[in-house]
């Protein structure tokens, strides 16, 4: 009774995917949540994907996931954004439905094999003797499992804030967990805290769409999930609006009134996503900033206003909303609110997502410092294919030269972060290669292998990885005929390689697209054909990489004791215990003299 392979506490975007994946690679699993109908809720923007992010989500979907299946079966709007760039920085985005996430993903967990979901509070973490056991829950009750995977996104000692006036929530209407994080730092975890935020939502009918920008989806609409029969279609349309000096001037005027700026706030607030408030302080210059105006759902006329995040009083808040053009007579459903909450610093962590303390325990998603959606699923599935494979003594290594998943592992534990980490392209040396149009080869075999791809899909891939090559076999093969626009008969695939040229420009040369080549093969061919040079030489940057990655250094090597090095890089050498000499020399202030001093060592005393 109360005994399972694993424990999945929290039921946000990385609970589901660790639960999900625990259990369908055959693990007993339960999944606590503190409010059942708050599973994978959307607490922020209704959206998935975005540059890097929408890379992530087809990732984790390629590797078996959920999040690519769930955005594409309640997406609403559909667009590839930076068409107009390169291709390595094309970025899917939808718009959700947010009600129907959450049912979605609620559905696809209770309709899974080994999987008990519970609603409970958990208020401590069981350890004997520097390994997990189990948690106890807020009623006393205890359940036990040899590995535990914690998702408490802001749920940890999270207290909300409007304007002066704070209260404990894990976000709006959800109470805190506040026993756990004492719970974490008895077993020796460090904890730090952070801020994070979300605008006010407006009434749609109010607003007078007729000011601003229409932003329609993409005709074709692309989506996450690979080799399922999900029909994507736009349903709505997002809109565009600017602030302007006034709404400048009412945000100045009343920053002593904000919680982040009256001083109410201690924890790093997110650099990225800033509040309308650090916009408007540290960006004076700028007259204006972008504001979207983005459909909550098909079944209310709730919108989130994308750019105003921010922790001003409820009046305030009106007055900043009445000033944007085409909002004057908006009316506010609900007001924006920032929240501060505790994380694990992700340093006391292995790549794996297992703690380094405590045996069997594990951390994925905003516990870690990171935020979005994507990137606490990506954790989330990481953590729980870990959790099942170390029952068996084995683990799963994410590199980053492969996926942006594994950017994301690696940076958090050897670079750790100073503010709510999120994932961007130029945060890869491999962005090139890792494209979200090839996911499916960087990851498919992989969760084939681990039994979280079905053999349904895995033969689709197969038959789409055939039809491609054959084609590219076909191009290489054949030359046109005699024709005006040529001085003589040319390859067909030197033809495509042409800047301009298209797979329809083709025909004109004799050449007949055949009935199987879909048009996501056809534009996966066009991007290998026009950029082949490039692809080989940053494969050739991966070969190094990975002969780096091959070093592997000792895990109870104590740097503290190689003179050769200097203080502060053994210091912090000591502290990540980097698992190869690659890891090693990615750690802010390690430099190259510590790394080959490191080899050296490594090789007198046969270590290496």
């Amino acid at each position: 009774m109360n005994k399972y392979d694993v424990i999945v506490v929290g039921a946000g975007h990385a609970g589901v995917e660790a639960a999900s994946a625990a259990a369908r690679m055959g693990a007993e699993t339960l999944l606590f949540v503190i409010k059942f109908e708050s599973i994978a809720r959307m607490s922020c923007n209704p959206t998935i994907g975005g540059p890097a992010k929408g890379h992530l989500a087809k990732e984790i979907d390629a590797l078996g996931g959920l999040i690519g299946k769930a955005a594409d079966s309640t997406g609403i709007q559909f667009r590839m954004l930076n068409r107009s760039k390169g291709p390595a920085v094309w970025a899917p985005r939808c718009q959700n439905d947010r009600g129907l996430y959450t049912r979605f993903m609620t559905e696809e967990l209770e309709n899974t094999d080994n999987l008990l979901i519970m609603e409970s509070t958990i208020t401590d973490i069981i350890v004997e003797k520097g390994i997990v056991t189990g948690v106890r829950s807020h009623l006393g009750q205890e359940y036990y499992a040899p590995r535990v995977i914690i998702c408490a996104g802001t749920f940890l000692r999270g207290r909300v804030f409007v304007g002066d006036i704070s209260y404990p929530a894990g976000r709006a209407g959800e109470p805190a967990a506040n026993e756990l994080s004492g719970s974490l730092e008895k077993l020796g975890l460090h904890l730090a805290r952070f801020k994070t935020g979300t605008p006010p939502r407006i009434d749609l009918r109010t607003a007078d769409i007729s000011k601003m920008d229409l932003q329609p989806g993409d005709e074709n609409p692309e989506g996450f999930t690979f080799y399922r029969d999900i029909e994507l279609k736009n349903l709505v349309d997002c809109y565009l609006t600017w602030t302007n000096p006034e709404t400048h001037k009412i945000i100045s005027d009343n920053l002593a009134k904000s919680s982040l700026y009256g001083g109410f706030i201690s924890g790093t607030g997110p650099r990225y996503c800033p509040s309308l408030e650090d916009k408007v302080v540290k960006f004076k210059e700028k007259e204006h900033h972008h504001v979207f105006i983005e459909p909550e759902g098909l079944n209310t006329y709730e919108a989130y206003v994308n750019g105003v995040s921010n922790s001003l009083p409820p009046h305030v808040q009106n007055q900043m909303i009445a000033s944007i053009t085409g909002l004057e007579k908006a009316r506010i459903m609900r007001y924006g609110y920032a929240i501060e909450y505790d994380y694990v610093i992700p340093d006391n962590l292995k790549a794996t997502m297992e703690t380094k303390k405590i045996k069997g325990l594990y951390l994925a998603g905003q516990i870690n410092g990171t935020s979005g959606y994507e990137e606490a699923a990506a954790q989330g599935i990481a953590a729980g294919i870990n959790a099942v494979l170390s029952l068996d003594g084995k683990t799963e290594y994410f590199d980053r030269s492969q996926s942006y998943l594994g950017v994301l592992l690696d940076d958090l534990v050897t670079k750790g972060t100073n503010e709510p980490y999120r994932l961007f392209t130029s945060r890869s040396e491999y962005r090139l290669y890792l494209r979200q149009d090839n996911s499916d080869d960087r990851m498919m075999p992989t969760g084939y292998r681990l039994g979280l791809v079905s053999e349904k899909r895995w033969q689709r891939y197969q038959k789409a990885k055939e039809i491609r090559e054959r084609e590219i076999e076909f191009l290489m093969k054949t030359s046109t005929g005699k024709h005006e626009d040529l001085k003589e008969p040319t390859r067909l695939i030197n033809l495509l390689k042409r800047p301009q040229m298209t797979y329809e420009d083709l025909e004109k040369y004799g050449y007949t697209i055949p009935a199987d080549l879909t048009p996501s093969i056809r534009n996966r061919i066009l991007l290998e054909v026009k950029y082949e040079g490039y692809f080989r030489r940053q494969l050739r940057d991966i070969e190094r990489f990975e002969r780096m990655e091959l070093s592997l250094l000792p895990e109870k090597i104590d740097y503290m004791q190689i003179d050769s090095i200097a203080w502060e890089a053994r210091e912090k050498l000591n502290r990540i215990k980097p698992a190869s000499i690659g890891q090693a020399a990615r750690i802010p202030g390690i430099n190259s003299t510590d790394i080959n001093a490191l080899i050296v060592h490594l090789k007198k005393n046969r270590m290496g």
